[in-house]
């Protein structure tokens, strides 16, 4: 049931869908004051004030955190998160709530992650319970549950409610992230929450700052996201004239082969959204040039997004020792599956990394 909000501010019905926050997020410091650790921001946060989020605020020395509600929700292919190693064909429940810790100028999901922050933005809550949201995804033939739509990190515990709830069901679970975490919070998600997939903006300190981040944050969450054994996948959407040089492609990708050859990387084209109407939209042949520059680093599955049927080999996956063709895809549709269920290629049985079954 949606909340109206023409009586009350958006900020204020928000704050009754709350609970209190994860013990583990949260340190309790002198004079009521608080620390949270639930993204890389770690805000001080004062009694009576709020984190930079704007979702989690201190009552009385107490973190209230973002609970039984959702802002925003779908039930779509899985491929679309993108995830692109993990049940092609399958369909994953999406929900997402209000506020973020970033502020990008460019955020297509910004009707949620901006709804605290511009007055233009403002989507309603539904309250919902943890137990719906599952009901409804096996009524959809769901194969996972995921948290995205705004920063999922500043809702962690609702996303884990869910997940608790999920898991014992059959389902994988799944964080799509902006990837500003804290190892205490990659710790508290780990129990419930199979695959984290990680926007990699820049590697450019300025451009994050830019974003409201730091991009040391970003890069010890890529490598702390495959430490713990999270199925990790890594997008970014490259923006002419914003991370688009030659050098800072170069560099990501060395990043991310440094972290693990195996993990994908999505390359997606940008178009003009939000305040970001000044840049050109990306190419095909842009993406195809990033790719080349992801598998010169060495990287094994580098996937170009967004623009179907224009980008050549890069929509499939191939295996890396006999360059098979395991997954052809069209945009987000599965044409042929050839991965075997115990994940190798069924030619000369190299494995292939991922969920495949």
């Amino acid at each position: 049931m949606p909340i109206g909000t023409k009586s009350a501010s958006l900020a204020q019905v928000l704050d009754d869908l709350t609970a209190q926050g994860a013990p583990e997020l949260t340190e309790h410091l002198p004079n009521n004051a608080l620390k949270c650790y639930a993204c890389g921001h770690r805000c001080l946060i004062k009694e009576g004030k709020r984190g930079i989020c704007k979702v989690r605020f201190n009552e009385g020395g107490q973190l209230r955190v973002p609970m039984n509600y959702v802002a925003a929700l779908a039930c779509d292919p899985t491929e679309k998160k993108p995830f692109f190693h993990v049940l092609p064909g399958s369909d994953t429940l999406t929900f997402g709530m209000l506020g973020c810790d970033l502020h990008c100028a460019y955020c297509q999901n910004w009707l949620t992650s901006q709804a605290l922050r511009d007055d233009s933005a403002g989507t309603s809550p539904t309250i919902v319970t943890s137990e719906r949201l599952v009901s409804m995804a096996k009524a959809y033939g769901a194969a996972m549950v995921g948290s995205s739509y705004n920063e999922p990190l500043i809702t962690a515990e609702w996303a884990v409610e869910v997940f608790r709830k999920a898991r014992p069901e059959g389902f994988k679970t799944a964080f799509i992230s902006n990837g500003n975490a804290t190892p205490q919070v990659l710790d508290y998600l780990r129990p419930w929450t199979d695959c984290y997939k990680i926007d990699l903006k820049s590697m450019n300190d300025k451009n994050y700052r830019q974003l409201g981040g730091v991009v040391d944050n970003i890069l010890d969450t890529v490598k702390m996201v495959n430490e713990r054994g999270f199925w990790e996948e890594i997008v970014t959407l490259v923006i002419p004239g914003f991370n688009d040089s030659e050098d800072e492609l170069k560099r990501g990708a060395d990043f991310i082969a440094s972290v693990s050859p195996d993990i994908p990387w999505h390359v997606t084209a940008f178009h003009q959204d939000y305040k970001m109407t000044e840049n050109a939209n990306t190419t095909a042949e842009q993406l195809v040039r990033v790719c080349e520059i992801g598998r010169e680093a060495g990287l094994r599955y580098i996937y170009a997004g967004n623009l179907p049927g224009r980008v050549g080999r890069w929509e499939n996956t191939y295996c890396p020792s006999c360059d098979d063709l395991l997954v052809e895809r069209y945009g987000y549709f599965i044409q042929q599956m050839k991965v075997t269920p115990e994940g190798t290629c069924p030619d000369c049985g190299t494995i292939i990394p991922g969920i495949w079954s």
